[in-house]
């Protein structure tokens, strides 16, 4: 079976890579309900179904498992010496950013990300830091080194400002929301990244639950990385919970009043 070693099975499961079988097991069934292609509505199910389980067979086997790790190993010896280690995704016009927000910022921030430049207040920047995402919008040119543009924040597409100060729509994809952007901050890596995706066209263009389109944070692979929308999950499966526990309780005196009516009627 072939392996690309730039995915860590490990992260996919969300285990230390010396967890144990068992470990392995119950986070493999745990993520495996969460994104079960009856329960998970993305497109992508499948997809996430395939590498979940590809990720499970091969670290619940010691052998594939050891035959794993040492690829594994031999990875990220080659990324390091490359480089690459340090350099995935980051950089000046990279993917991912890693602003140090450990300390409240006094001041604005800067951000680039693919080549789009953010610029942040010391509130927002508090914002990113504690609540793991930042709505923000853009509809005025932004400053690059090629001039002032308009950058569409679905597809990327610049074009120069011009004399208009709005635009209804992104003049390449169409795209109504080219301003809007949403920013989103990995608990773990502690990286920021950007959503190409903000509205859902099949129900009413209302805004996606970042949640559901970042299960996994696409730097270290980890899942349940974004404070805000994991609290709206939980309070989701709470609500969840108590539905299940009133219908099982109406079953149950349903029942109860079953026996009374038949104790009384045929036990008389």
């Amino acid at each position: 079976m072939k392996m690309d070693t730039d995915d860590d099975y490990y992260a996919l499961l969300g285990v230390d890579s010396r967890a144990s079988s068992d470990i392995i097991k119950s986070a493999f069934k745990r993520l495996a309900l969460q994104y079960h292609p009856d329960v998970y509505k993305g497109t992508d199910a499948q997809e996430r179904m395939r590498s979940l389980l590809q990720a499970y067979q091969t670290l619940s086997n010691p052998e594939t498992r050891r035959a794993y790790d040492t690829r594994l190993r031999k990875g990220a010896s080659a990324s390091v010496r490359d480089g690459a280690a340090t350099s995935r995704g980051n950089g000046k016009n990279g993917a991912y950013a890693f602003p140090d927000l450990r300390q409240t910022p006094t001041s604005s921030i800067t951000l680039t990300l693919d080549g789009i430049p953010y610029e942040l207040s010391s509130a927002q920047a508090e914002s990113l830091k504690w609540d793991g995402l930042l709505r923000g919008s853009m509809p005025d040119p932004v400053s690059t080194s090629t001039g002032a543009v308009y950058i569409c924040q679905r597809c990327h597409h610049r074009w120069s400002a011009g004399g208009r100060a709005r635009f209804a729509s992104c003049p390449s994809c169409a795209a109504r929301d080219w301003h809007e952007y949403l920013l989103l901050r990995c608990t773990h890596c502690q990286a920021v990244f950007a959503s190409k995706e903000l509205r859902d066209p099949l129900h009413g263009n209302s805004l996606y639950h970042p949640y559901e389109l970042f299960p996994l944070c696409p730097n270290c692979r980890r899942s349940q990385w974004c404070p805000l929308e994991n609290g709206r999950v939980n309070t989701l499966r709470a609500a969840a919970a108590r539905r299940a526990t009133l219908l099982w309780g109406s079953v149950i005196c349903v029942c109860v009043l079953l026996i009374v009516l038949f104790a009384v009627v045929f036990l008389r």
